[in-house]
């Protein structure tokens, strides 16, 4: 494994292989991501989740327009409100700065939020989210085609808290946040257990694909943006 921050390292197999969109952050940060804690309040959260469950009106993930193979991908997608969207745009001004330093870009543009419910046994498989894997027959990752070339950071914010023990709907276990290629001191893949208010920011390219592990109690419920920028 070679170091890309103070206390994260990253997987040997990605420095053969073909990644047109490389861009890592300041070699000197602890991680290579940001983790923002209350970006959301606790009360704020809660009321996210409670429009969204009184909605109903989620329907299957799609990607371009097209149903998502359930073996990779199962999960729902709900309607943010007009005023938690006003929100949550007003919020991410807040941290744009930050962000920007932190990773040395220039934000330039954002899709919409996408509002994501796990239930249980939902999940996403490792993915990049500016890339497609290149595998082989037997399935080895050898390299990665850029798809969404706008892509440059993804931003996650969770509504609902990881926990062991489940009460509510706030809550959920399984359901980790695991960054496939990145490791700790001792080798160890780095897992997230968010809670509610959390917000995520990490590079769209390749070295932080990741997957949402099988949500085994509760309901996890994030925000989910892609945003452009120059490098």
């Amino acid at each position: 494994m070679h170091q890309i921050s103070n206390f994260i390292y990253a997987d040997d197999s990605l420095l053969d292989m073909d990644i047109p969109t490389k861009h890592l952050p300041n070699p000197y940060a602890d991680t290579p991501y940001i983790l923002i804690k209350n970006f959301f309040t606790a009360l704020e959260c809660q009321d996210i989740v409670q429009s969204v469950l009184i909605s109903k009106e989620a329907v299957n993930a799609q990607l371009r327009g097209a149903a998502v193979d359930e073996n990779i991908r199962k999960t729902d997608i709900y309607t943010l409100e007009n005023p938690q969207r006003s929100l949550y745009n007003s919020r991410f001004d807040e941290f744009r700065e930050e962000i920007e330093r932190f990773f040395s870009i220039s934000l330039t543009g954002s899709t919409d939020v996408q509002v994501l419910g796990y239930e249980i046994g939902d999940f996403y498989l490792k993915h990049s989210d500016d890339s497609s894997e290149l595998r082989t027959k037997n399935g080895e990752t050898i390299g990665f085609k850029c798809v969404a070339p706008a892509r440059k950071l993804t931003t996650v914010l969770f509504a609902t808290s990881h926990a062991n023990e489940v009460i509510d709907k706030g809550c959920f276990s399984g359901g980790e946040l695991v960054f496939n290629y990145l490791m700790d001191e001792q080798g160890d893949t780095i897992i997230l257990r968010p809670e509610a208010g959390d917000m995520v920011v990490f590079l769209s390219n390749p070295y932080f694909s990741h997957e949402v592990l099988p949500v085994t109690a509760g309901f996890r419920l994030s925000l989910a943006q892609w945003h452009n920028a120059l490098l």
